[in-house]
């Protein structure tokens, strides 16, 4: 699975720009998310479609981002994952 492009990025603009107001949050590239000097947030694309990756704990945690249902969920999960460390 590789990472998104620039194309498939240009389909979240809204969902980057709600991500982009997360306190703590650093994006070195467009739709490439660290916090502190560790990467916290990066999305692929595949014939199944876009996902993000969510660092939960030591891991990443792989989420859908296909429909407004899938990025309200990942929204969430960014948002636990940030309250928790």
């Amino acid at each position: 699975m590789k990472h998104a492009s620039a194309q498939t990025l240009k389909q979240l603009v809204p969902l980057l720009d709600e991500i982009r107001t997360r306190q703590g949050l650093k994006e070195r590239k467009p739709g490439i998310f660290y916090r502190k000097a560790k990467s916290f947030l990066h999305f692929h694309e595949d014939p199944a479609g876009i996902f993000a990756d969510v660092t939960v704990g030591a891991s990443f945690e792989r989420h859908p981002v296909n429909t407004a249902k899938e990025r309200k969920s990942l929204l969430a999960a960014i948002d636990r994952a940030l309250e928790e460390s």
